[in-house]
């Protein structure tokens, strides 16, 4: 593009001032180059007037009337998953593109119909899976031939429990750890395996007291016998991880989902008698993450492709939930 050329300019609303939003999407967002954030809402005046001054952009006091603006061109919606399915709805409606958080939906049959909309009005919809836009990924996916024929993808993510008052631990609101970090092991396992994964099995540990399931296990497969043994849940010590079994060696992420902006991820290659760590470059992923989005919707970029891809996600989490064991706890 020319230097004199305008630059195309996303304008976002964001509805909601989540603790993620706050801590690493505003930031960003204020200073993406493509993307200028434009107003921020929330239900309570005094929340929204104080974010939107720390951000330098506009308060708004409720949702539907940051929607209601038309100085926003896209919203994105950090909102517990038990109110996705509503307000990704209204900003579609609104004619908005949507960044929604992990996950779509709390069920297949709402993520399809949030994707049907999107599709008909042919709007930007996307996952907020920032993992995905770290360039570590890429420089595994470059290595994998030393690991020779795949045969095992392992991914791990757990984190210590939340807070007693945390949406995670209610039901209504969508919470649990299969939709909070279970999600974040099926996403890799499609992203290094690739095509159609069938769950062979699962076990989903259920607070009793609460109704949500704070940690489980998913056995999957690939059409050709790969499999993929995942593990996620909130009563861990912190762990983020994956790794690549072939015949010939092992390659392991430690730090695959939440790295810092600042760290520099350290892959390790296991082969016979030899041992080889590669410290890949530092990478801002939550920035990369609305460079995807922004793409998306200001020029059409893999819209459907991303759609197609909402709706392999919520599948599996909907095959996970119900081919799993429930165990009281």
């Amino acid at each position: 593009m020319p230097e004199d050329t305008p630059r195309p300019v996303l304008r976002m609303g964001v509805l909601g001032c989540a603790d993620i939003a706050v801590r690493r999407i505003l930031p960003a967002l204020v200073e993406h180059r493509s993307v200028r954030l434009v107003a921020v809402a929330s239900r309570d005046r005094s929340r929204s007037e104080g974010i939107a001054a720390r951000f330098g952009c506009a308060a708004v006091t409720g949702y539907q009337a940051l929607l209601d603006r038309s100085d926003i061109d896209a919203v994105y919606v950090p909102l517990p998953p038990g109110m996705h399915h509503e307000w990704v709805a209204r900003a579609l409606t609104a004619g908005k593109h949507v960044l929604v958080e992990k996950p779509l939906s709390t069920s297949y049959a709402q993520s399809a119909e949030l994707v049907e909309m999107a599709a008909r009005s042919d709007l930007a919809l996307t996952e907020n899976f920032m993992f995905l836009h770290h360039s570590q990924h890429a420089a595994v996916r470059d290595m994998a031939g030393e690991v020779g024929e795949l045969r095992v993808f392992s991914s791990s993510f757990g984190v210590p429990p939340p807070a007693p008052a945390s949406f995670r631990h209610n039901a209504a609101l969508g919470g649990g750890a299969l939709l909070d970090v279970g999600v974040y092991p099926l996403r890799a396992a499609q992203l290094h395996l690739g095509g159609e994964l069938d769950v062979l099995g699962a076990c989903l540990r259920v607070d009793e007291a609460t109704g949500v399931d704070v940690a489980g296990s998913a056995l999957l497969s690939t059409a050709n016998g790969v499999s993929a043994q995942l593990d996620f849940g909130f009563q861990h010590s912190y762990r983020s991880v994956y790794a690549l079994w072939g015949s010939r060696g092992r390659i392991s992420v430690p730090r695959a989902f939440t790295p810092p902006r600042e760290h520099r991820p350290v892959v390790r290659l296991e082969q016979q008698d030899r041992i080889t760590e590669v410290t890949l470059p530092a990478d801002h992923q939550v920035g990369n993450a609305l460079d995807a989005f922004a793409a998306a919707a200001l020029s059409g970029t893999r819209r459907a492709e991303l759609r197609e891809g909402l709706l392999r996600q919520a599948l599996l989490v909907e095959q996970v939930r119900k081919a799993a064991r429930v165990v009281g706890c």
